[in-house]
Order: structure tokens, then sequence, then C-alpha cells
């Protein structure tokens, strides 16, 4: 009596999962993704490429002690970060697209969190064998010999794997094969050791122990996705209207049966958990190993394939009726995805621009107000800039500074009696810049008059300019 007014929990206890190993298209499109995303990380920061003597060879490299992203050819400096957030703001519309077109397909296939999670999946698989080896491994209560050396296997390669992850990840920052070693040899920055120690952490705890849990209960996308989808996006689902009533046998006058024989592989494939057959859920990370399971238990019992399959709502309706589904590129092109995909195309396209029309050489100009100007005791008017430049070839560059305006000016930098002062490689220079009216050249009504600084790079005739004003007047 006391168990049946007992209150339900709040929370319901995690029922650990064992994906069943299965084979088909989806299934090996997700291996060749996997290495794919795995390879271009873990490789990257090994790729070299001159970038001079001041700094690594690196052909991917985040500088953050001059606050300098370099990937191959390109250069980003930190007043260029719209590059960055122009690459931001493609990956959120190819996410839009993607997601309207085929559903959670990122997460199915690319997502990081799913990438490593297979990553781990696969080691567990390889050590304790498939699932029903799994299960039984994890329903056994004695901790018997093979158990503990099962399990520490597979805990020790699973923190190999982080440490793997959490290692590449601050190559990234500099010198990869420096960095490696003053890891092994224990001279490497405390700042290091850090970031792999919290890498690895969080890379285990996330794809090895939370592993669907970050997908359903951490990850905000589910509850998001709704708003890109609608009746012609593609995403797994169940043909119930074929499959049910679901059942094992044959047909008989009395009995009436679907092509489902709920052999449940589409459930113990699952990596979530979940049974596509109840309809789509928010849980569904559209991975298709489902499709892959039910495929070839469809061909074994001399059934038509695709009972499970990426279906639209819209097309479901219409196979009900009897009638044949829309062609794929119907569902893939609509004003929907061609509008993300415009989008998509227009911010590539503004960002390449930007990227071959910026300039090596980069100035700002800054009027020093306190004071304002100085008039010299022979009448002539000066004012006081702080020109900052910013070179950013791979060596030395003389820059040439002159001035051009209404009024006859002329220019002085201090410190030298030139008017050519050399920047040094991928750095910036300031330099205070005294710009001179003589006595009667600035109108006496006129408390600023607009003109122009020039920079030149004297190596290879580049130039730029800044536009700014002269104060004061003459009397």
């Amino acid at each position: 009596m006391a168990n049946e007014n007992q209150q339900p929990g709040l929370y319901v206890a995690r029922e650990p999962i064992f994906p069943k190993r299965v084979y088909g298209k989806f299934r090996n499109l997700k291996w060749i993704i996997m290495a794919v995303t795995l390879g271009i990380y873990y490789l990257t920061p090994w790729i070299r490429w001159d970038r001079g003597p001041s700094l690594p060879d690196q052909a991917v490299l985040v500088d953050l002690a001059n606050r300098r992203f370099f990937f191959f050819m390109i250069e980003i400096w930190p007043h260029e970060f719209y590059f960055v957030a122009g690459l931001l703001i493609m990956a959120g519309l190819g996410l839009f697209l993607f997601t309207s077109a085929l559903g959670r397909v990122w997460c199915g296939y690319a997502c990081p969190q799913t990438v490593w999670t297979d990553l781990f999946i696969l080691v567990e698989r390889w050590i304790e064998g498939d699932r029903n080896a799994r299960l039984r491994l994890h329903r056994q209560k004695k901790w018997d010999f093979r158990k503990l050396r099962l399990r520490l296997v597979k805990y020790v390669s699973w923190v190999v794997i982080g440490l793997a992850t959490g290692g590449a990840w601050v190559f990234y920052f500099t010198d990869a094969p420096a960095l490696m070693r003053d890891l092994l040899m224990g001279s490497a920055h405390p700042i290091a050791y850090t970031t792999i120690a919290v890498m690895t952490f969080t890379t285990v705890f996330f794809g090895a122990i939370s592993r669907e849990q970050i997908c359903i209960y951490a990850c905000p996308w589910p509850r998001i996705q709704a708003a890109m989808m609608d009746e012609d996006t593609l995403t797994v689902g169940y043909r119930e209207w074929r499959g049910e009533p679901r059942g094992k046998g044959k047909r008989t006058k009395d009995t009436e049966l679907g092509d489902c024989i709920d052999c449940m592989a589409c459930v113990n494939v699952c990596p979530v958990g979940i049974d596509i057959r109840d309809g789509q859920q928010l849980e569904c990370i559209t991975c298709a190993l489902c499709i892959d399971a039910c495929d070839d238990i469809m061909t074994k019992v001399g059934k038509p394939r695709g009972l499970i399959d990426y279906l639209a709502a819209s097309d479901e309706t219409l196979e009900r009726s009897g009638q044949p589904p829309k062609d794929v590129w119907k569902h893939v092109l609509r004003p929907r995805t061609v509008l993300y995909t415009t989008l998509w195309s227009l911010v590539g396209v503004l960002l390449v621009v930007a990227l071959f029309l910026r300039s090596e050489i980069d100035m700002t100009v800054a009027p020093v107000r306190n004071p304002t100007y100085v008039t010299l005791s022979d009448g002539t008017i000066r004012n006081t800039y702080e020109v900052r430049l910013r070179n950013k070839h791979g060596e030395d560059r003389p820059f040439r500074i002159s001035v051009k305006g209404d009024i006859a000016l002329r220019v002085d930098l201090e410190g030298t009696p030139y008017e050519t002062v050399t920047v040094p490689a991928d750095e910036m220079k300031l330099v205070r810049v005294y710009v001179l009216a003589p006595k009667g050249s600035q109108p006496a009504e006129s408390k600023a008059t607009g003109f122009r600084f020039w920079v030149e790079d004297v190596s290879n005739g580049d130039r730029v300019y800044k536009d700014t004003v002269f104060n004061g007047r003459s009397k």
C-alpha cells in the first residue's frame, strides 16, 4: 500500500545505452566523416608553412600573444575580426540550411559530440565486444579479473583519446613540434598542461560517459530545430501505414500483419536509445543507423526496403493515398532553403571580396588634443598626431609619410630628420608626427582645415591614406 501512495521521482535514473554495430551506407558515411573530421583536427597543427624568421612555420596558428590568426596564406589581425564574425554567420546559416532540408543531419554526422562519441563507442566495442557482450558485462555484479581488466583497458584508452584531443588543441596556439618536445620533457608552460587536463576531462566526460545525455539535455539545438523545419523537410521516419500492425509470423485470414516484424533492430542500433517507430522525437539526431538496420532485416525476410527511411510529412500523406512521393530536389529546392543558400553565398562572396581588397598597410591617425595646436616663435602653426602603422608583411618595410591639403603643410617625424620610418615585420609601430603650416598659409577666418595623410610602402609603391583636420589659424 505504501508503494502505491509513493510519489514518483522528479528524475528517472539513466538506463545505459549500448548500441549494436550495424552495416550499411549511412554507417559507412558516418565512418568516412568521422575519419575526415578527426584527421583534420589532429593533423592540421602539423602542416608546415613558411612564416618567416619571427613566427613558427605552421599553416594554421592562433597567435594569442600578437592577437592574430593564420590560415595558410591568410592572416587575420585583431581589427579584422569581421572575417571571424562572417565565418560564424556562414556557419549559422549553413546549419539552418541543412536543418531545413534534412533535419538534424549536422547532429547525426558532423557534430563534435557525435564524432567523439562514435570514436569512444568504437573503442569500447573493440575491447568489450558488441552489444550483447557489453550488456552482460554491465549486468555482471561480481567484479572478477576479466571485468576489471576490460574496464581498466577501456578507461585507459579513453583517457589516451582525451589526452590526444587536448594535446591537439594546444598545438594550434604555438609551434606544434616545439611544444610536443617541451611537453615530453616536462618544460612546457603550466597553462599548456592545465589546458590539456581540462580538455581531457571534458572530452572523456562528454563523449565517453555522458554520450547521448549531452544531446538530449545539454544541447539547445533540439529545441530550436523545429523552427527550421516544415512538412517538406526530409528526416528519418517510420512508414507506419506499411509497418503496422507489427508482429512476427505470417499473414493469415485472421491476422493481417504489417511489414514490421518487431525485431527491435532499429532500437538496438540507436545511439540515443529511442524507438523511431514512436514517431519524430526530440532525442533523434537523424543519424539514419536505424535505416541501415531495418533495411538489412527487410532484405533477410524478403520484404521491400525503406520501412524506415528519410521521409517528409508531405510524402507520407501522398504514400498513404497510394500516390508516388515528390522528387528529392523538390524537397531540397524550396523557398526556405533557397533563401538560406542565397544569404550564405552572399556572406561568403563579401568575405572573399573583402579579403582580396584589403590593403597590406594599415594606419590610424589620432590628433593630440592637449594642446590642440601650438604657435611657434616664427608664427608657424604646429599640430601633433599619433600615427599607428601596421606592417602585414613577413619582412621589415620602410614607409614614407606625407600630407596633402588645400594649404601648404610639411611633415616632421619625431626622432628622425627623414619622412621615412621602418616598421618591423608583422608588427605595429607608433609614430609621433608633427604637421606644420607656415605663417600666413592658414586662412585667418578658419579654425580647422581638412587635409590627408598619405603612407607609401617604399618597397612596392602601395599607398593608403586617412583624412583628418589641421587646427589653428593665422594671426
